[in-house]
C-alpha cells in the first residue's frame, strides 16, 4: 500500500487464553512495529486486551481503538492477524466497514491491507474455528465426566487438585474432600430433614461464621441451600452429593446486542451423567 512517512499508526493485540500470556502481547506489538518501521509509519498509540475473546466486540482496547480513529487521530490499523481484531463475522465486517468510512486503513503482518475479500473469507473461517473448539472442548469435558473427574466448577465440600504429569503437563477435574465443609453439607441435608427450612439453616450457619461457598461475602442464604431443582444449584439440589455427575445440563448463547452470553436448559434427553463416589453422601 501506498502511505506517507507521516501516517499515523494504531498498535492492536489480544491473547484471548490462559494457554497463552502477556508477552503474546508484547510479542505481536513488537512484530507490529517492525512492520511499521518498514513502512515508514508513526505508531501514534498501542491498544490491547488480555484474555479476552475475539468473539466479543465488548472489549475495553478495541472500543478505544475505534474511538480513537473516530477522533480522527489515527489513519492506519495495524494488527499481527484479522483474528486479533476480531473473531465474529458481523463485527468484523462493521469494523472494516466504518474505518472504510473514516478512510483508516486495516493492515495486518499475515495478511496485508484488509479488503472486503478478506472480511468474507477470513470471518468464515473464524466462526468455523469457533465452531470446531466448542465442540472439542464439549468433547473434552465428556471425556473427564467418563472418567469420574469434574467437567466444571468444583462443589462446596472439595477442593481442585493439579498434579504435575512426567510429559510436564498439569492434570485437571481431579479433586479432594474438604472434610470442614463436608461436615457442612452432611449438617444441612440432616437439619433439612428433620423439618429445619433453608432459611433457618442459613441463619444458623451464619450466626456460627462458617462462610458460605463462592468468593462473595462469605454469608449463606436461602438460595445457597435450596437453589433451583432444574438447574442443578444449591446444596440441597446438588446430585453430586448423592454421587451422580451430571453435566451438559446447560449451555450458552451469546446475545448479539449485548454480546453476553445467557444460559439455556438442555433437554433431558441431552444429559450425561455418571456414578461417582459421594464421600459427602449425607444418607451416613
Amino acid at each position: 500500500m501506498t502511505r506517507s512517512s507521516a501516517s499515523r499508526v494504531a498498535i492492536y493485540a489480544r491473547y484471548s487464553t490462559d494457554l497463552q500470556s502477556a508477552a503474546s502481547i508484547q510479542d505481536q506489538v513488537r512484530v507490529c512495529r517492525k512492520l511499521c518501521h518498514d513502512n515508514g509509519w508513526t505508531v501514534v498509540e498501542v491498544f490491547a486486551d488480555e484474555a479476552m475473546s475475539g468473539a466479543s466486540h465488548l472489549r475495553p482496547g478495541f472500543q478505544d481503538l475505534q474511538q480513537a480513529a473516530m477522533n480522527g487521530r489515527i489513519d492506519i490499523v495495524v494488527a499481527e492477524a484479522l483474528d486479533r481484531l476480531s473473531r465474529d463475522q458481523e463485527h468484523i465486517a462493521a469494523l472494516h466497514k466504518r474505518m472504510r468510512f473514516l478512510d483508516v486503513k486495516i493492515v495486518t503482518k499475515s495478511e496485508g491491507e484488509i479488503n472486503e475479500m478478506h472480511i468474507g473469507l477470513g470471518c468464515t473461517m473464524s466462526a468455523l474455528f469457533l465452531k470446531q473448539l466448542a465442540q472439542k472442548t464439549h468433547r473434552g469435558l465428556e471425556g473427564r465426566v467418563r472418567d469420574g473427574k469434574s467437567a466444571g466448577g468444583i462443589s462446596y465440600g472439595y477442593r481442585a487438585v493439579k498434579t504435575l504429569r512426567a510429559d510436564g503437563t498439569v492434570t485437571t477435574g481431579e479433586r479432594e474432600i474438604v472434610e470442614d465443609e463436608v461436615a457442612v453439607v452432611r449438617r444441612i441435608f440432616e437439619g433439612y430433614a428433620s423439618g429445619l427450612s433453608a432459611r433457618a439453616l442459613a441463619a444458623a450457619l451464619n450466626a456460627e461464621g462458617v462462610r458460605s461457598p463462592g468468593v462473595g461475602s462469605g454469608q449463606w442464604s436461602f438460595s445457597t441451600i435450596s437453589g433451583n431443582a432444574k438447574r442443578g444449584t444449591g446444596v440441597l439440589n446438588n446430585e453430586h452429593y448423592i454421587g451422580r455427575l451430571v453435566w451438559n445440563r446447560q449451555r450458552f448463547v451469546k446475545d448479539p446486542s449485548t454480546g453476553r452470553r445467557q444460559a439455556r436448559l438442555n433437554p433431558p434427553e441431552e444429559l450425561g451423567d455418571r456414578r461417582c463416589r459421594a464421600p459427602a453422601d449425607h444418607r451416613r
